[in-house]
């Protein structure tokens, strides 16, 4: 798959990063960076933004692991997944010394997703999409509704 991004701290410290980007980066503008899974749409519009302003893979590479660190919190948060760490199986996959472990046992790269978006630039690489597609996510409970009585 590629790189390694040697940098990344492990899964312990996935969460603590990802905060870290969203502070800084939320501290230069207003950018709705909330864990929300409508704000991977920010995270395309970024990617974007950093391709068209020219940036490559190396000077890029501390935002995009920012950036992976985030779209793994909102997996977390809003999918039921968690942060881990990679075997040498996975590390040879993904690339990446982590991932997140979906609810039905998937492991997920969002480190590796969002440096295949920034690269391809393609829109079907959308990290918001990834999302809405994603196998594996906690479901919603269902709602109790009251039942009439005749």
């Amino acid at each position: 798959m590629g790189h390694t991004d040697v940098r990344a701290p492990g899964a312990s410290g996935m969460r603590g990063h990802a905060a870290a980007f969203v502070t800084r980066v939320t501290a230069r503008g207003r950018l709705p960076l909330d864990y929300s899974v409508a704000s991977l749409r920010v995270v395309d519009f970024l990617l974007d933004g950093l391709r068209k302003g020219g940036a490559d893979t190396d000077r890029a590479a501390e935002t995009l692991l920012g950036l992976g660190a985030y779209v793994g919190e909102v997996l977390v948060r809003r999918a039921g997944a968690r942060w881990v760490d990679c075997d040498e199986r996975q590390r040879d996959l993904f690339g990446q010394p982590v991932g997140v472990r979906m609810p039905d046992g998937r492991v997920w790269n969002p480190l590796g997703k969002v440096r295949n978006r920034f690269e391809s630039g393609a829109p079907e690489d959308s990290l918001q999409t990834f999302y809405l597609t994603l196998h594996g996510r906690a479901r919603p409970a269902p709602r109790r509704t009251r039942r009439a009585v005749a």
